[in-house]
């Protein structure tokens, strides 16, 4: 069982403040405008992937309830295969392990995590998932969200590094959900640029709120448009500090989409008027 290791600084780790805190990002002028309802829409596509941010929920659950929002009206999948940035271990590899949230417990499919890790590509590698973020806030924004269907929630974990061949995991990955025949839906946790000498990356000095949204833009149109080389590119030429962008480059190699829509986008100096040192957050909904 993974116990939660980041309960207590990137949200609350009593179930009345956590609730408190996801419900005042539905709320917020950022956020959706309501709580999220669990009333799937009939007319409504299903959804292939979300991409949510990672930081602590004052800064950027306002963006992340958006997704989570769009989920909670559509039909449950099978599974949550969720792709996150490895900021520590500099590996990949595959959660088995339960996760624990002060909501509960969060189950992994087993079947699923064993036949991806036979296929040579990825390995279970727990002790990798055990202090790393970028799912594990992912998770009570899922319970809630979901309500009463969280009990039947399961989740594939998945941590993306340099590591590991992109094209060899996607075709593994979509070899593994064909052959056992799995709904799933995709989450990606990834923030956007981290500007600043805190985070060694000062490419501009003037207009920097104005300049940082035009670099989070083109990203974002790249991955809108479904090119995972050309996305891939940009990053590098750029060198733009979007953390999860191998996940989302896995992404854009496994599925398929008729849409993506851009929910929610700002940055931290938005919040802080301070953009010395900004991290950019985004929600796209892929359908």
């Amino acid at each position: 069982m993974r116990k939660p290791a980041y309960a207590g600084s990137f949200y609350p780790k009593t179930v009345n403040a956590l609730t408190k805190q996801i419900e005042a990002c539905f709320n917020d002028s950022r956020g959706p405008g309501d709580l999220p309802v669990t009333k799937t829409k009939p007319d409504a596509l299903p959804i292939k992937a979300i991409i949510n941010p990672h930081a602590g929920y004052i800064y950027s659950g306002m963006a992340a309830a958006w997704g989570f929002a769009a989920l909670a009206e559509a039909p449950l999948p099978e599974v949550f295969i969720m792709l996150g940035p490895s900021h520590r271990g500099g590996a990949s590899g595959i959660a088995i392990e339960s996760f624990e949230t002060p909501f509960g417990f969060v189950r992994v499919d087993q079947e699923l995590a064993k036949l991806l890790a036979k296929k040579g590509s990825l390995k279970i590698n727990d002790e990798l998932h055990a202090n790393e973020h970028c799912i594990e806030v992912q998770l009570p924004f899922l319970q809630f969200s979901l309500g009463k269907r969280a009990d039947h929630i399961k989740i594939l974990p998945i941590l993306v590094s340099e590591d590991i061949d992109l094209d060899k995991v996607a075709s593994d990955l979509k070899d593994a959900i064909a052959e056992l025949k799995r709904k799933v839906t995709f989450i990606v946790s990834s923030d956007f640029t981290h500007y600043g000498m805190n985070y060694g990356y000062v490419p501009f000095s003037t207009d920097i709120k104005q300049r940082i949204y035009k670099l989070d833009s083109d990203a974002i149109d790249l991955i809108k448009k479904g090119s995972a080389n050309e996305f891939a590119d940009y990053v590098y030429k750029t060198g733009a500090t979007i953390c999860g962008q191998l996940p989302i480059t896995l992404l854009l190699k496994t599925i398929t989409f008729k849409n993506a829509a851009l929910e929610q986008y700002y940055t931290s100096g938005d919040l802080t008027n301070d953009y010395a040192n900004s991290v950019s957050y985004a929600c796209l909904v892929f359908r």
